[in-house]
């Protein structure tokens, strides 16, 4: 498993201001749609209309925030030198993590990034090669994998499933 966490950062980063961007449009397009019921009466007989829109432009402004305070997070941890893993060494923050599932259609690979920030985001490997997962220590799944090392098992619960995952490999 050879990936470039940098450039996997840049990725993350990359996904997460354009979020931002789109969360900053959505809030000041429902702030507008709020203004814009022009008259008295249209605020009165859309007053309902006004304040689903106020608290959609209130939901996007608190997504924007918290993607600021994951851009911020994911910058910090970015400038300093990301951490080295052997083979055999235990999962921590900055680790690249193949594990093996096995659900109903079999056997199957996963490739985990485990970060501060960007949890749930799907990261494209090298060329196009391949997927991975970004998680966070507090995700289910990070909990789990923590200090585990190449070999070890562990049960994750994921929508109520207990599913069964080995460490293939840490890097």
């Amino acid at each position: 498993m050879r990936l470039d966490k940098l450039t996997l950062l840049h990725q993350l980063s990359e996904r997460l201001q354009q979020s931002d961007r789109l969360a900053h449009r959505a809030e000041a397009d429902a702030r507008e749609a709020a203004r814009s019921l022009a008259t008295e009466s249209e605020k009165k007989e859309d007053g309902r209309a006004a304040i689903e829109y106020g608290s959609l432009a209130t939901g996007q402004a608190n997504r924007a925030r918290r993607l600021q305070e994951e851009l911020q997070a994911l910058t910090a941890f970015g400038q300093k030198e990301l951490p080295r893993f052997p083979r055999q060494g235990p999962v921590g923050l900055g680790a690249l993590v193949d594990c093996s599932t096995e659900d109903e259609d079999g056997f199957a690979e996963r490739t985990f990034f485990v970060l501060p920030a960007g949890a749930g985001t799907e990261l494209t490997g090298p060329g196009g090669d391949g997927f991975l997962s970004v998680i966070t220590p507090s995700s289910p799944v990070g909990r789990a994998l923590l200090g585990k090392k190449a070999g070890d098992t562990v049960e994750v619960t994921l929508a109520g499933e207990v599913r069964e995952w080995t460490v293939l490999e840490v890097a």
